[in-house]
C-alpha cells in the first residue's frame, strides 16, 4: 500500500477510472454480439446507433483504450458486417 497521500489519491482515481472502463467496455462488446449474432439486418441496424454512441463517446473522454482512430475502425468492421447481412438476406 502506498504511503504518500498522492498515492493513496492515485490509488482512488486509478480504481475509479478502471471501474468505468470495464463497463464502457462491457457494454460495448454486448452491443457488438447483438449485432454480429443478428439474423436479420433490421434488428441490427436498430442496435448501430447505440454501438456508434458508445464508441463516440468511449473515444471522446478516451475511456477504456478507445482511440478516434479505434472507434473508427469498430464502426468499419460493423458497417461491413450489416452489409454482409443484406447480402445474405
Amino acid at each position: 500500500m502506498p504511503n504518500h497521500l498522492s498515492c493513496k489519491k492515485r490509488l482512488r482515481q486509478a480504481e475509479k477510472a478502471n471501474a468505468v472502463n470495464r463497463s464502457v467496455r462491457s457494454a460495448i462488446r454486448t452491443s457488438l454480439k447483438t449485432i454480429r449474432t443478428a439474423t436479420s439486418k433490421e434488428d441490427a441496424v436498430k442496435e448501430m446507433p447505440n454501438l456508434f454512441s458508445m464508441l463516440d463517446k468511449a473515444a471522446a473522454k478516451g475511456r477504456a483504450g478507445f482511440s478516434a482512430n479505434r472507434a473508427a475502425n469498430y464502426k468499419a468492421k460493423v458497417s461491413k458486417v450489416i452489409s454482409n447481412l443484406a447480402a445474405k438476406a
